[in-house]
Formats: structure tokens, sequence, C-alpha cells
């Protein structure tokens, strides 16, 4: 199941932290293309390095939320964010929305480092900040309709189903990650665990933001 579009019907607000930070994805991956893998190196979280010598590496805590993997890569997350940002955006005001999309990201960050503290692969990406978008959403409009392509044709289905899909392949594939030799530990792919920890970090934070800013939405 492939998310392309929700309802948007009832969003009043123009989502405008949520573009901002799409913009800045984009910005910063090209930024990041012109480094090449001096730019990576130097701004991308690694954990081992981190664990080192948390005083000098703390920024990449944020830094490594705006880079991306490739186009596909960045693709993906802003198309996630694009869909689901606005509504959570104007259920929490602009202000709180932003402060909530970072603290999920720090959290992700920190749920993939408890998991794998002396890995020396480059951490990036915004999908841990956007699972957190999507476990807000899913606590604020479980019943809200989202579109998605599966096989060729779309389909509409609850907020719950496509969410909750993706949460527990993400929980079953980052269990499943834990268990890594020493030949693997080093061994590129998704981090998982900070998919997990973004996800629950967004429903934890939208038990305490949800409507306190914006007009209120009906799903």
């Amino acid at each position: 199941m492939f998310p392309i579009g929700d309802d948007d019907s009832q969003v009043r607000i123009s989502p405008i932290v949520t573009t901002a930070l799409i913009v800045v994805n984009v910005l910063f991956f090209l930024i990041e293309l012109n480094g090449g893998n001096e730019f990576i190196e130097h701004w991308s979280f690694i954990p081992s390095r981190f664990a080192e010598d948390p005083a000098s590496n703390w920024p990449t805590i944020f830094t490594a939320m705006f880079m991306h993997g490739g186009w596909m890569h960045l693709f993906g997350n802003m198309l996630y964010l694009y869909i689901f940002g606005d509504n959570v955006e104007e259920n929490f005001g602009h202000v709180k929305y932003l402060a909530f999309y970072l603290i999920a990201g720090i959290a992700a960050t920190f749920a993939q480092f408890y998991f794998n503290p002396h890995s020396n692969i480059p951490n990036v990406g915004a999908s841990g900040a956007i699972a957190g978008v999507l476990g807000a959403y899913l606590l604020l409009f479980p019943q809200a309709r989202v579109d998605v392509l599966v096989a060729r044709a779309v389909m509409s289905m609850p907020a719950l189903i496509v969410i909750g899909f993706w949460f527990v392949l993400q929980l079953f594939s980052g269990v499943g990650s834990i268990a890594h030799t020493d030949e693997t530990a080093d061994a590129g792919g998704v981090a998982y665990m900070a998919h997990v920890g973004g996800f629950v970090a967004g429903l934890a934070i939208a038990l305490l933001f949800r409507g306190r800013g914006g007009p209120p939405r009906t799903a």
C-alpha cells in the first residue's frame, strides 16, 4: 500500500511549516550532493563517533534529519510529509508542530543509537521525524480516508489501517535488524528502529499537543 493522498477538505490553514520543511530538505539534499562524501561524513549522525564525543557531534543530530541517501529516499519522505503533515500542523499550530517535528526526529535518532551505538555507518534522513508525524496522524485522525496505490488500483482506506500496517512492518523489521552479528553491524540499510522510535514519540507528543493549536478538525 503506497499512500498518494488524503482528505484535506477540513484543512483551513496554510501548512507553512510543512512546506518550509520540504523546501529545506530538498535544498539541503542538493547541498549534500554538491558536497559529496566529505559533506556526508562530516554532517551525518554516526553512532560510534557520537558515543566517543557527544559534545562535538551533537549538531549532527539535527543536520542528519535533513540529509538523504538518494533521490528516491528524498521523494518518499517528502511525499509522506506532504500528505500527512498539513493535517497535524493544523491541529497543533505552526510553532508547536515545528517543535514536535524536531523532537520526534531527535527521539528517532536516539532510538536507533540505543540499539546500535557502535555502528560506523552514517545515519541520514527525515524518516524518523516523519514517522512521528504518522504517529500523531494516527492518533488524531484514525478514521481519516487515505488514498493508497495497491497494484494498479487506487483505494481509499482508513488511516488506522494504512499507518497501522506501516508501523507493524517497521516494528517487525526493526526487531529483525537488532539480531545482527559483528559482520553485519556496519552494513548499510534502513534504520527501522529510528522509524519505531519516531512513531512512538509522535504518539506520545500528540497526546500533549492535540487540539491545543489551530481550529478543531473532524475526519
